[in-house]
């Protein structure tokens, strides 16, 4: 490719970076302030050209910079600087174990302020499930067992739900050290530097969402586990052909992308979509790779189809699915009612009642997609799908506009996380903020051993204040960690550097399906946070010299 045509590509590259980040700010800045974006506004054309030139130059600006930076330690070294290197020179020969402890150590704290824990995000309901063997496909059967089975059999031994859910949160807390350290192991093998990695145990160790997940009953701390691996994997399969011999990597694949699908649904659909993808980057393997997929695949659907008729789970809910079209019927009949003839009004009501619709908020579609008819819908899909885009026709914007509302906080920087504002859970109302849970729900209690903590993460959890800090409030924002993601896949695209690309590929997919969720919020994309030192590795690794990765690995990966 000669200079010219890298010219035209890295233009090319930075100016559609900048175009959707641009597109992204002012429209989300309109969601935020008037829950509505008007596309027959000129002006926003107008502010998203200039933006875009604005930003355009920034990011070629950054990119040189980067680019620079990479060249001169290429030249100076052959490696990244390292300045701190008195502390892991003591650890290097027990590395592992002293990352496993201190993560320990870290979270151990806030563990005792919150005891037994933040059992919270339905985890009442995956309880009782357990409880009175009455089970449902609402949840992953896989969790439900897991959470309900650990508090019901530590609860019959010592007459103590608080306990239960205790000895959960600390088999999570295990979980989570041992599945950093073994990031931190390959990390240290991939030649990462010691400051990166330090950096990377601290953030793990000390940063507020990291911790909260971490501490919190809901299935998206497992979920995000089983997706590290995964990304793990894929950077190995990218970066090594060894992959391919190794035994224990090809294990570890199926393995955490079979666990990845049990957890959440929206990951059966991420991997699935993944699959091709993967044979049209990795031709050369492609029989390898269909294998080990067919196998997470079929792994998952006789894990989950077992469990349905062991536990005679029910299976007939379809508005988890249906989130966004419900949201979009309804938000059409608030502000545009006159476009139901009485033929269309009439099989609205057959799915949602009156009642059900007045209850419409922009931003969370649960208050009306939990009163949603699945039986009826069942009788005849095409009907009411028939209805959605004969309405959808009429009123495009406004299907738009509902759609953005539920999603725009995954891609909006400056989001306040507040969706659930005025709803009364089991022991505080939510008023300016819902950035977290925080609560323990019945059957458990809050037992705080360390009031003054319990007292900081209730601040984290329900103050807004965090997310008005400037610089810092990226730190909280899905949106923010989306766009530092973007970026760096941008940067490793402009450079060439495809084999380090392969852990974004579920990355993004799983981000496109939480657009199509409920509402917005940091438990949906967790793994912005839990994988970012893995990322910023990828980074590091993209600025060495050379094609491929440019450092041989100490010895052979521990998996082989």
């Amino acid at each position: 490719m000669g200079k010219e045509e890298k010219q035209l590509r890295s233009r090319l590259i930075a100016v559609s970076f900048s175009f959707l980040f641009s597109t992204a700010i002012l429209f989300g800045a309109r969601l935020d302030s008037v829950e509505n974006v008007d596309l027959r506004d000129w002006t926003l054309w107008l502010q998203l050209a200039a933006f875009t030139v604005i930003f355009t130059g920034l990011v070629r600006l950054l990119w040189r910079l980067l680019d620079l930076l990479r060249d001169r330690e290429a030249s100076a070294s052959g490696k990244m600087p390292d300045k701190i290197t008195g502390v892991f020179n003591i650890f290097d020969k027990r590395a592992d174990l002293f990352a496993f402890l201190f993560l320990l150590l870290c979270w151990l704290p806030v563990f005792l302020a919150v005891y037994p824990g933040f059992f919270v995000y339905d985890a009442q309901d995956e309880y009782v499930q357990v409880a009175t063997r009455t089970f449902s496909t609402h949840h992953p059967l896989v969790h439900v067992l897991l959470l309900g089975g650990i508090i019901c059999a530590v609860h019959k031994l010592t007459d103590s739900y608080n306990l239960g859910i205790a000895c959960y949160m600390v088999f999570q807390m295990a979980l989570a050290a041992g599945g950093f350290t073994f990031l931190f192991s390959y990390l240290r093998k991939k030649k990462i530097s010691r400051s990166l990695r330090f950096i990377g145990l601290v953030w793990l160790g000390l940063f507020p969402t990291v911790v909260m997940f971490t501490l919190c009953s809901a299935k998206d701390a497992l979920f995000t586990l089983a997706l590290l691996f995964l990304l793990v994997c894929l950077l190995e399969m990218g970066t090594e052909e060894t992959f391919f011999q190794s035994k224990g990597w090809r294990m570890l694949f199926t393995g955490s992308g079979a666990a990845m699908m049990l957890l959440r649904n929206n990951g059966f659909y991420a991997f699935l979509v993944m699959i091709p993808l993967l044979l049209i980057l990795k031709k050369d393997h492609r029989r390898q790779i269909l294998f080990l997929s067919v196998c997470a695949v079929a792994g998952c659907i006789l894990v989950n189809g077992g469990l349905k008729l062991a536990l005679h789970a029910e299976d007939s809910e379809y508005q988890e699915l249906l989130t966004v079209p419900i949201q979009q019927l309804a938000r059409t009949y608030k502000y545009a009612p006159e476009v139901f003839s009485e033929e269309d009004r009439d099989i609205l009501y057959e799915v949602l009642d009156e009642e059900a619709l007045s209850l419409y908020t922009p931003r969370l579609s649960d208050p009306v997609k939990y009163r949603f008819d699945n039986a009826a819908f069942a009788r005849d899909k095409g009907k009411y799908a028939g209805l959605w885009l004969r309405v959808g026709v009429k009123k495009p914007l406004i299907y738009l506009n509902a759609w953005w509302l539920t999603s725009y906080g995954f891609w909006y920087p400056d989001t306040v996380i507040n969706v659930y504002g005025g709803n009364t859970v089991f022991t505080f109302t939510y008023k300016d903020n819902s950035y977290f849970g925080y609560e323990v729900e019945q059957p458990g209690v809050r037992e705080s051993k360390i009031p003054w903590l319990d007292e900081v993460y209730r601040k984290l959890s329900l103050e807004v204040w965090k997310e008005k800090v400037p610089v810092l409030s990226w730190l909280f924002s899905p949106g923010a960690m989306f766009w530092l993601y973007a970026f760096l896949f941008a940067w490793l695209l402009n450079n060439r550097r495809y084999e380090m690309m392969y852990p974004f590929l579920p990355a993004f997919l799983l981000w496109l399906t939480v657009l199509l969720g409920p509402t917005y919020l940091p438990r949906y994309v967790l793994f912005f946070w839990y994988a970012l030192p893995l990322f910023l590795a990828v980074g590091q690794m993209g600025m060495r010299a050379g094609r491929g990765v440019g450092t041989p690995m100490e010895k052979e990966p521990s998996l082989s």
